[in-house]
């Protein structure tokens, strides 16, 4: 037992840490559980309404946004919640545990906090052990909470506790692979990044295989979030395929710490490659550096957008043959309105979609700057003949450059694929312009992002309230019939659904000057403050 010395210390000390922050990821998730289950029955209070959602997420693009749905032939609000939101709240599960894994193991690795501690009678999978406890207990109370908060929805007790216990082992399983790739890499960026790529190939292995077949196919069982849709909750509930999910983390948490006990602390068992003994000229300057350090995670990203684009375009003859000849109003004003366009409106969607991935990819490169400044790095680069405005202009630089390169992988992959599957050369400009026109609405939340970081480092964390935000009126915004006021605080929303709309200039003009303001705002107030580390 002398290798799990100091855990009870640890672990109060965790969740002293964490007393504000996990509480309101948990209860977050949880609100917004409730909110999504409430508003649907405000939203669509008569069955034909409901009908009218079926009849689009039955299609083959409602299937790879949302799941393969289970009911959809005789919906119920039940029903409904599950199969058209259910999976978001699994992602926002999944991203739960992913963050919370890599906050206290690399992260605290990287700050040589770890050394420390262990310098102390801590016993060597202590930490591991601790992180592991926090997990499961995060996930356990996730779980309950969203039980608690759909029940007043009156969807069913037994429903809801299944419900709460699928997002269990979501949150269960996604953590635990976040334990395992913090042991193989040495950076708590690609660490989190290599996990949080497993949920993006885990989102697009359930897409595909739920299109193959009717209510998913053999593939589906590959990943975690088909997992916990075929518990068919609010429908025929089934508790077993939550098994796989179980054995699979408990797998996963043995393999974590065998693969703990063989590397050295503050290295990860990939080698990291060793870097030229001196730089070229074009790598001497802070923009050349962000854009070198962010260059890995961009090809990921980059990567897994390519391969996104390509699976929503390659839909676009079904999606074409299936939606011919309907003649529900309420989808077609989903799709955008024009029964007779109901193709471009599908493209539209699905790079409005893709814009939401880019999104959350900016606002994780600008993360680099509070993280440089964390571990000390920024003040080393600003003691050097850097201005504070250059350095934080430059990590800003490296985010919109990476931006443009995912924006342009998503376009190009869904416009080539879209192109190929329905003959007409047009869709691929179409698609790949009306993927760039969201640059400048997502240059204002990078905007506010520097507000933030330019308060202190910690305060950039507030721009993901913004963009999640963001997300939900965009892609529920329809659903869930909100006012126009309330649409338009999300910039995203300033930007036409192309090929479906033609994009005007003046709005993108005015999100490109409301970006400068926000970010010579930012940048005046971080010439103005302290540099803080650790």
């Amino acid at each position: 037992m002398r290798q799990y010395a100091g855990f009870w210390a640890l672990l109060r000390l965790a969740l002293r840490r964490d007393r504000v922050k996990l509480p309101v990821w948990l209860l977050s998730i949880a609100v917004m559980a409730s909110y999504f289950a409430n508003a649907l029955q405000v939203a669509y209070p008569e069955k034909e309404d409901l009908k009218a959602i079926a009849d689009f997420m039955d299609s083959p693009a409602g299937t790879v946004m949302s799941g393969p749905g289970f009911g959809w032939d005789d919906p119920n609000h039940a029903t409904a919640f599950a199969g058209a939101y259910a999976l978001y709240l699994y992602l926002g599960a999944a991203f739960l545990t992913v963050l919370l894994v890599g906050r206290h193991t690399r992260v605290e690795e990287e700050a040589g906090r770890l050394e420390m501690v262990r310098a102390a009678a801590v016993g060597r999978h202590a930490p591991l052990a601790v992180t592991a406890v926090l997990t499961v207990g995060a996930s356990l109370l996730l779980g309950v909470l969203s039980a608690i908060f759909i029940l007043p929805a009156d969807y069913g007790v037994g429903g809801s506790w299944l419900f709460g216990a699928s997002m269990t082992m979501v949150a269960l399983v996604f953590g635990a692979i976040a334990l395992v790739t913090a042991q193989l890499s040495g950076h708590s960026r690609t660490a989190t990044g290599m996990a949080s790529l497993a949920i993006g190939s885990a989102v697009a292995i359930r897409g595909a295989g739920d299109v193959l077949a009717d209510q998913g196919s053999w593939l589906s069982w590959f990943s975690p979030f088909a997992w916990a849709q075929q518990t068919r909750v609010f429908y025929d509930g089934r508790w077993w395929p939550l098994l796989l999910g179980v054995a699979a983390a408990g797998a996963l948490f043995a393999v974590a710490s065998r693969l703990q006990a063989r590397r050295d602390l503050g290295a990860g068992l990939l080698a990291t490659r060793p870097g030229n003994a001196a730089a070229m000229p074009a790598l001497r300057g802070p923009l050349a550096l962000a854009l070198r350090l962010e260059r890995t995670s961009l090809v990921v990203w980059a990567a897994v957008l390519l391969v996104l684009g390509a699976l929503y375009g390659g839909l676009t003859d079904s999606v074409q043959s299936s939606l011919a000849d309907l003649d529900n109003q309420m989808v077609i004003d989903a799709m955008g309105g024009d029964p007779t366009r109901m193709v471009d409106g599908y493209l539209a969607t699905c790079a409005l979609f893709n814009a939401y991935v880019v999104l959350c990819y900016a606002i994780v490169a600008l993360h680099r700057l509070s993280v440089e400044e964390r571990d000390g790095r920024a003040g080393s680069s600003l003691a050097a003949a850097v201005s504070r405005p250059r350095w934080l202009l430059a990590g800003l630089g490296a985010a919109l450059v990476g931006t443009v390169v995912a924006l342009l992988a998503a376009g190009v992959g869904m416009g080539a694929t879209a192109a190929l599957v329905t003959g007409e050369g047009g869709h691929f400009w179409d698609v790949v312009l009306g993927t760039l026109f969201y640059l400048p609405a997502i240059a204002v939340l990078l905007g506010i992002g520097v507000v933030g970081f330019g308060i202190a480092p910690g305060w950039l964390n507030g721009v993901w309230l913004v963009a999640g935000y963001a997300m939900v009126v965009g892609y529920l915004g329809f659903a869930l019939d909100l006012p126009d006021p309330l649409v338009d605080v999300s910039p995203l929303s300033h930007v036409a659904q192309v090929p479906l709309e033609t994009q005007s200039a003046l709005p993108l003009v005015v999100l490109t000057l409301v970006a400068a303001a926000l970010v010579a705002a930012g940048t005046a107030r971080f010439r103005t403050r302290d540099l803080t580390a650790g």
